[in-house]
């Protein structure tokens, strides 16, 4: 774990202070956050009360209790590299490239998450920033005046202060920061992404939430802040049932996968964006009260991360039709309910662990994991999906605008798109993006050599995924 020189705080503990600070202050913001961290809590011990090796098999319950992750948004590349350095602090790199432009209710932006990649760090602290940034230049949500003008608005704040990124990139060079440096770091970092008490040009946000809501929070206010955070539940359908019925609002439906069977993914769900009360600026000047309502609480079940073969399939399923309302037998077709079937058929990232209280029986194993694994030679654990779906995000946040300011766009629907992907995202960050994949490739495949050296045997083939068509 990042713990640097002797006597300071390093980026572990750097991030789980952070993460706690911006957890308590984002209670403060929207009450109803600490009512669902209340609900979820309930939820785990239930479950946990109910089968403690089963509750945990995708992360221990202390994790799962601490667990959090957040949602910011930003509006320039400048930003987008600031705040890169800011989390590059914590120990959280920049993993996966997604394009909510291109999802089926699409929003102005491209996004990444910041999280930790190594599997201590993500044991000690998961917590991980779902940030996106707008496409300015997209012909199809902005036109060339509006993206004048926003621009040139963007250009003259300031998110994070000199000294913060000074400390920022301190603490990453010297993984970690002195007692008195550590507090300072923590305590301007909550602040930037506190919800900031200025008035807002009223005349300009409408402007902007006529082309997306998403726009008008990112660049209708001259700070950023927390859009959301999210605690993690071991039974997302009872805390869906126990937060209607303690009268908080849900959006329609839980996003992802369905539910039931070994877990796989993500699933997400929220209660509906609030209208906080804020200081609104007239074209004569005048300030009166007023709200917006952008913010919600989201709450996450995670599952066992997915092969290439396997995404595949539930890239197919999705795009079918699939939804977590209609599941039905064709998604068990897809994804055996047993996790070990899941694994044997290639669909899941695993760890392959030997059993070696085996008793052996003289016979050499074959060298094939899917063999070894229906033999009994070894065991697959789950790696757990630490990343995010971008129709599952894009669902969220839609979910969460009002009607009025869902559909508008100032640009042309059959304007090119502007060039935004991973090399563009690394670009902007001046950082290399990991790809979510190759992480989980590399556990699966580690693993897989231990085996092999464990048990004596060459190297192992991996299961393979035979393809299933999936009908449009």
């Amino acid at each position: 774990m990042s713990g640097g020189p002797r006597g300071t705080v390093g980026t572990t503990q750097l991030r789980a202070r952070f993460a706690a600070a911006l957890s308590a202050l984002y209670a403060t913001e929207v009450p109803a956050y600490g009512t669902l961290v209340e609900v979820a809590a309930e939820v785990n011990a239930e479950v946990m009360a109910a089968d403690p090796a089963a509750a945990q098999e995708l992360g221990s319950i202390e994790r799962v209790t601490a667990e959090r992750h957040g949602a910011i948004r930003v509006g320039t590349a400048e930003e987008l590299r600031q705040v890169g350095q800011v989390f590059a602090a914590l120990g959280m790199h920049p993993v996966g490239f997604y394009d909510l432009r291109e999802a089926a209710q699409p929003v102005p932006v491209v996004s990444t998450a910041f999280r930790p990649v190594d599997a201590d760090e993500l044991a000690a602290n998961p917590f991980r920033v779902f940030t996106s940034v707008l496409a300015t230049d997209d012909r199809r949500f902005f036109d060339a005046d509006l993206q004048r003008r926003l621009e040139e608005r963007l250009a003259r704040r300031e998110l994070f202060g000199p000294l913060l990124l000074r400390l920022a990139a301190r603490a990453e060079e010297a993984g970690g920061l002195d007692a008195e440096d550590a507090d300072a770091f923590v305590r301007l970092a909550v602040a930037a992404f506190a919800l900031s008490p200025e008035p807002v040009d009223a005349a300009w946000y409408a402007e902007l939430e006529r082309v997306s809501g998403v726009a008008a929070d990112i660049g209708g206010v001259g700070s950023t802040h927390v859009n959301h955070l999210t605690p993690r539940v071991l039974d997302i359908d009872a805390l869906y049932a126990r937060m209607t019925a303690r009268g908080i609002t849900m959006i329609d439906a839980i996003q992802g996968p369905p539910g039931g069977g070994a877990p796989v993914l993500l699933r997400q769900t929220s209660f509906r964006a609030l209208a906080e009360p804020r200081r609104m600026r007239g074209t004569d000047g005048a300030v009166s009260e007023g709200a917006l309502r952008v913010r919600f609480g989201e709450v996450e079940a995670r599952g066992c991360a997915l092969t290439p073969a396997g995404r595949a399939r539930y890239d197919a399923w999705l795009a079918a039709g699939g939804s977590p309302a209609a599941s039905g037998a064709r998604w068990r077709e897809l994804f055996p309910d047993d996790a070990a079937a899941q694994a044997a058929a290639g669909l899941t990232s695993v760890r392959w662990v030997p059993v070696t209280d085996r008793a052996r029986d003289g016979r050499a194993p074959e060298a094939d994991l899917g063999r070894l694994l229906a033999d009994g030679w070894v065991r697959a654990e789950p790696v757990v999906y630490e990343d995010f779906l971008p129709a599952s995000a894009a669902g969220i946040f839609a979910s969460n605008l009002d009607a009025a300011c869902e559909e508008g766009r100032a640009g042309a629907d059959d304007a090119p798109a502007a060039t935004r992907d991973a090399a563009w995202l690394a670009g902007a960050l001046g950082r290399d993006v990991v790809e979510p994949a190759d992480l989980y490739g590399a556990v699966s495949a580690r693993s897989a050599a231990e085996v092999a050296d464990a048990l004596g045997l060459p190297p192992l083939r991996q299961p393979e995924a035979a393809p299933v068509p999936v009908p449009a």
